[in-house]
């Protein structure tokens, strides 16, 4: 059954596309996994946020991604079963096991790792042969140079070949600035395809003494947009970078450059695509997360589709949002390479008249390697896999990080920060990044870079009050719950080792937090200073490397028992963002 554009923005069913999600068993003779009804004349292949892994992962959808007010019981804060029913996702699946946490453990062992390069590439091949010559473009939402060892250890270089060889075509970006102007430039010279932001500016000082831009007059750093000719459709791809990159990284990597979200811009510049340039479709390759991009699309009119990325959200069906001129649908394709967006567009008369969107994860074991890509994976991995192969201890438990408020990985990392420094409290950044590990499994070297890999990773011991501690933990979680979409930054709650809180996030700015205890079961004195141990700050630090910490604390085989995340929740009693 064909879906016209106006069926699928008034329809919110949860049958709605439903029948493009893959259904196998593992093992299974099911070569038409991927094989995908031919529509449209215009096919764009979407990911995002793959972290620079270039081989298949296991990763595990989280438990908790809590929507407060507005946001409760809408997609993406969905999960477990709630997900499941939102998306006529059938338990104990092959697309429950990709886009949900619930039974991760067993279907893990029956379904396989998701992503690697090389199964993309064969995907990437498959689905651009099936839409014909001239007929589909491959776009990068950013975070593809950073998550690795050796992506961190190449500032990137590795992914530009990667990228290359997989034929993105355009990209946004948001971790690949914390390399630094200088490797940036140096990956962007050999890249074949394009950089795109029209949020990122120089400072009126950087504009005073004429530093590099795209176009001094305006003062853009990057090229804003491109134009993509697809069959005989003009299509429009405007880039969107992290909106926040000098606030949630150091600022001296991005000195001269300022960010926002700039939905004014982006408004002038879409208005100038449809009526100077005549463009047939607009879209707007983003890094904002989510939540900002269903704002930005209330608020911004003339963009068809948005292919976000940011906030590692796996959402199966695009999200319609209407605004002064029509409807924006709004995707968000997941993370470290276990999902492909399929966007299939039919142009015709000059505007978009139809559309079907899949977001299809991408199972390594229906999908041969490619040979080429995986030769360059081999290649560039040879110097340092010895290394990287190093067993530093095995899992006696599932080793996760993403989720709201913890993640066993994450308790694992607090545990050897107050451990390895004496301190009573340890505080560690709640990233998205950063794998999952089975039972049984060796923890090895390249896991420990790949939940640690960066360009600050130098830990600290220093004094804090508990009113500081407290000051911290509503900071960031004002960032996370604020009922304005446009003051969250993305990443989740810090995570904390050596004490417990109570979280209300419904609550008021600065109320959400309270009843601090150390683990002992004394509570956390305002105006009493403790020894607090943490990693990746914003100001610069000169402690040792977070992943020697980690791995000598591993090593060290000092591994507490599994313990509960030390936060309770209160007033989200039937939130769907809880699973169980």
């Amino acid at each position: 059954m064909t879906i016209r554009r106006r069926d699928f923005l008034q329809r919110t069913g949860a049958a709605l596309l439903a029948s493009g999600l893959p259904r196998f068993a593992r093992g299974a003779d099911n070569p038409g996994v991927y094989d995908l009804e031919r529509f449209g004349n215009a096919r764009i292949l979407h990911l995002t946020d793959t972290h620079a892994q270039l081989l298949p992962v296991y990763f595990r959808e989280p438990s908790v991604n809590l929507g407060i007010g507005a946001m409760q019981g809408r997609p993406p804060h969905l999960v477990g079963r709630a997900l499941l029913d939102r998306f006529a996702i059938k338990p104990d699946s092959a697309d429950a096991y990709a886009f949900s946490c619930l039974d991760f453990e067993k279907s893990a062992a029956r379904f396989g790792k998701l992503g690697g390069f090389a199964h993309l590439k064969t995907l990437v091949e498959r689905l651009r042969s099936d839409a014909g010559p001239g007929r589909s473009l491959l776009l990068d939402g950013g975070d593809l140079w950073q998550g690795t060892g050796m992506a961190n250890a190449m500032q990137g270089a590795d992914m530009v070949e990667a990228a290359n060889l997989l034929g993105i075509e355009a990209m946004t970006g948001h971790w690949e600035f914390t390399y630094g102007e200088s490797a940036l430039r140096a990956n962007l010279a050999r890249f074949k395809g394009e950089f795109i932001a029209q949020n990122v500016f120089l400072t009126e000082e950087a504009a005073f003494n004429d530093a590099s831009a795209f176009d001094p007059a305006s003062g853009r750093v990057f090229k804003p947009a491109v134009i993509k000719e697809i069959g005989d459709c003009r299509v429009a791809v405007i880039g969107q970078a992290f909106p926040y990159v000098p606030i949630a990284h150091p600022k001296r990597f991005t000195p001269d450059w300022t960010f926002g979200i700039r939905d004014d811009e982006l408004q002038k510049l879409v208005n100038a695509l449809r009526t100077s340039d005549k463009v047939d479709a607009v879209l707007l390759l983003s890094h904002n997360g989510m939540d900002v991009d269903l704002k930005l699309a209330s608020r911004v009119s003339g963009i068809d589709v948005i292919l976000g990325g940011h906030t590692h959200d796996a959402v199966p069906q695009p999200v319609a949002v209407s605004n002064a001129g029509g409807t924006t649908l709004v995707t968000n394709a997941g993370s470290n390479g276990k999902f492909l967006g399929v966007l299939d567009l039919e142009i015709a008369k000059g505007k978009v008249a139809d559309v079907r969107y899949r977001l299809l994860p991408v199972f390594s074991e229906l999908l041969k390697a490619d040979p080429a890509m995986q030769a360059l994976i081999d290649k560039l991995r040879e110097p340092h896999a010895a290394g990287y192969a190093e067993t530093i201890a095995a899992a006696d438990r599932l080793l996760y990080r993403r989720g709201n408020f913890d993640g066993t990985m994450d308790q694992l990392i607090c545990d050897a920060l107050r451990g390895e420094f004496d301190a009573e409290i340890a505080l560690s950044p709640g990233f998205r990044w950063g794998l999952s590990v089975l039972p049984g499994q060796s923890v090895t070297m390249e896991d420990v870079l790949s939940e640690t890999a960066m360009t600050y990773p130098e830990t600290y011991l220093q004094s804090m009050t508990g009113g500081q501690i407290k000051d911290i933990l509503e900071d960031v979680c004002d960032n996370l719950f604020n009922a304005d979409p446009y003051y969250q930054q993305g990443g989740d709650m810090a995570r904390v080792g050596g004490m417990a809180y109570t979280c209300t996030p419904a609550e008021s700015v600065g109320q959400r937090i309270s009843d601090l205890r150390l683990d002992d079961g004394r509570p956390l004195d305002a105006g009493k200073s403790y020894k607090v141990a943490g990693w990746a700050s914003v100001n610069e630090q000169q402690g040792m490397p977070v992943w020697d910490v980690f791995a000598r604390h591993l090593r060290s085989a000092k591994i507490p028992a599994q313990r509960g995340a030390g936060v309770t929740l209160k007033g989200v009693d039937n939130n769907p963002g809880i699973a169980g």
